[in-house]
Order: structure tokens, then sequence, then C-alpha cells
């Protein structure tokens, strides 16, 4: 059986309390922990800063990380007798740190261990320490129980288990402040995506969507002052506490946004960044919604200060331009020809069994090309 209600992790949240990442290492128990990261952070001083410069090192993640990046970043962690794992970095970071952490007790391939093949009731065994060190506000991953990475084959999956939830999340606001405005826009609206989803899926639990609105409320009202100035301390922190909140609503699962999102971040040649996909379709899968979820879409509506639910879509296709976000599938560089193949994927990822509206490969067609 699956809990109605769990929650959560330890986290050390506010300005400045990246400084203290070594102390939460070593209350997680870890003697020698890999460092996971990406080459940008590598070499912007920031692991020198955090005075993580001593530790074992995998810099290989790019964005949507893979079962070779995985491979790669495991091989180290053997070679040097880790105990642990430090991610820091965002949702790419720390989901390849906790698909490496499947593989450090389990045998590979890590395609089994997915939740499209029933994969959780294989990961049995004790998954290391992970500290997660975000350093932007979007993906949730810090405080959640789920990893997507793309296999080999080219599948984007996703993976579940407690045992994947990170052991402590360092949420340091400051971290955020040098994310370029494209970036702090598609983060942000990965973060308000995962309030939106979480809310209107079909999973009781009143606990997530009090907290989901409340983080809706803090990205919306924010988002745009984030990215106008970076250094807007207080809208980081707004934005860092929204996709906090959006993680700590997973329990709840997400919907169509996602499902149609996930396979497009299997396409390794054109790197298409999650949120802003997920800010994309989120005006599309609303009205597609609308019926079936109008209730909620009204109290979002209200939260948002909208006259009516039916303004909702509106509003998130007005953000997106005034964030500069792409407003179709096609100035991100994607083809009609592209999409072919992505409907059946949609269908079986692991987010369309709680949409709010039930899903047919053929509706996620429609909803492909409605984003075009």
């Amino acid at each position: 059986m699956i809990p109605t209600f769990s929650y959560v992790n330890d986290i050390y949240f506010g300005l400045g309390t990246s400084q203290k990442v070594l102390e939460v290492v070593a209350e997680s128990g870890c003697a020698k922990p890999l460092l996971v990261t990406d080459q940008g952070l590598s070499g912007s001083g920031l692991v020198e800063r955090l005075a993580l410069d001593e530790l074992p090192k995998f810099d290989g993640v790019r964005t949507n990380p893979t079962e070779a990046q995985v491979s790669d970043g495991l091989a180290i962690y053997r070679k040097e007798k880790c105990d642990g794992i430090v991610a820091v970095g965002g949702g790419s970071s720390i989901d390849l740190a906790k698909c490496l952490g499947i593989l450090v007790n389990h045998s590979e391939p890590l395609e089994q261990y997915a939740i499209l093949n029933a994969g959780q009731a294989r990961i049995i065994e004790a998954v290391p320490p992970i500290v997660a060190v975000s350093t932007t506000a979007g993906s949730g991953s810090e405080v959640g129980k789920a990893a997507l990475a793309t296999m080999g084959s080219g599948d984007k999956l996703g993976f579940l288990s407690p045992k994947l939830l990170p052991t402590a999340a360092v949420c340091d606001p400051d971290l955020t402040v040098s994310m370029p405005p494209g970036l702090t826009a598609g983060t942000g609206l990965d973060a308000i995506s995962h309030c939106v989803e979480t809310f209107c899926s079909t999973r009781y639990n009143p606990v997530a969507d009090a907290i989901a609105l409340d983080g809706l409320a803090r990205g919306c009202g924010a988002i745009e002052r984030a990215v106008k100035d970076g250094t807007d301390r207080e809208a980081r922190q707004e934005m860092m506490l929204c996709s906090l909140q959006g993680g700590m609503a997973f329990p709840k699962s997400l919907g169509a946004v996602h499902s149609l999102s996930h396979p497009l971040g299997g396409f390794a040649e054109k790197q298409l960044h999650h949120g802003t996909l997920n800010g994309l379709f989120l005006p599309i899968v609303l009205r597609f919604n609308m019926e079936f979820c109008r209730e909620k879409v009204a109290r979002m509506a209200e939260c948002l200060g909208l006259d009516c639910g039916d303004d909702l879509p509106s509003f998130f296709e007005g953000l997106n331009r005034k964030l500069g976000l792409p407003g179709s599938l096609g100035e991100m560089g994607v083809k009609a020809e592209d999409l072919e193949p992505l409907a059946e994927k949609a269908m079986m990822d692991h987010c369309s069994a709680t949409n709010p509206r039930l899903l047919t490969e053929r509706d996620l067609r429609e909803l492909y090309h409605a984003a075009l």
C-alpha cells in the first residue's frame, strides 16, 4: 500500500545555509562522499566556496541526465570507495545522484528499477546518504522521492522509492542569485507547474493541496521580480520556497503537462529545458482539463487574484510572454515529425494516471500539435 500522507526529509533553508554543507554532510554519516555536479558549477568557484573541493568529483551532469552519465559517476564512486553523495546543482544533478545511488547496492541495468517496469519493488537495498544542495529553484527533487533519467534507448524514465529521498536538503536562495534570466524563468515555471499539477491531481491529500496552493501564490508573485533582478533576494527566497512546496506536494503525483514534457526531454540532440516545456504546456493542458477540475482551477485563480478560473490559462500564457519564454515547440526547434512517436510514450508516462481528465493517446497527440 502507498501511505496517504508522507513528509519529508531534513531541510536547511535560508540565506547563507550553504556555508554549513560540510556540517550537514557529516551529520548524514558520510566520511567520503562523491560530489555530483555539472561542469559549469564545477568551474564557477562554487565548489571551492562550499569547501567541497577536496571531495572525489563527478562533474559530467548535463541537462536531462542519461544512463551513461550515471554509469560514469558510479565508476568514480566505486574507484574512490565513497560512502555517500553530495549533489550540487539543479534537478539534473540531484536526479543523477539518486539514480547513481540505486546502482551502488543494486545490479545494473538501471532501467529495471523504473516506475514503468514496476521497479519500485526491486529497490530493496539501502541507497547511500544523499545531501542535495539546490542551486536552482525549480525541480523540487531535493525533497522528492523520484528521479528522471534518459536511457540509452532514448526513453526518459521515472524512478520512485522512499529510499531515493535525500537524507538532507540545503536550500540557500543565495546560490540562485547568479542564475541568468532565461534559466530563472524556466526553472520557476517548473516549480509553478508542480504546484498546479499536484493541486489538480486526482489523488486525495488535502495537506499537499494546501502546500501546493501556497507555493503557487509565492511563485507567481515573485517570478517576474526574480527574472528582472536576479539580486532580489526576497524574490529568490520566494521562488525557492515555491520549488520546495511543489516538491513537497509530489506524493499526489502530477499530470499531462509532465506526461508531455518528459518524452521531449529524451531528445539528446535538442537538450530541451524541462521547466520551459512545462511552462509552454501548462495553459494548453489547463484548457483541456478545465471541465474536469473546474473547482480547483477556480481556487487557483482566486489565489492569484483573477476574476474566474477561465482566466487562468490566459494568465499563464501572458506570464510566459512577459518572461520571454518560447510560445511554441516550433520556437524551440521541434518539428511535427519529431512528435510522431511521442504520444505513445506520453500515454505510458507515470504522470498520466493522475491527470484530472482521463487521457488517450489521441488526446496527447492533439495536445502536442496544439503546442506547435
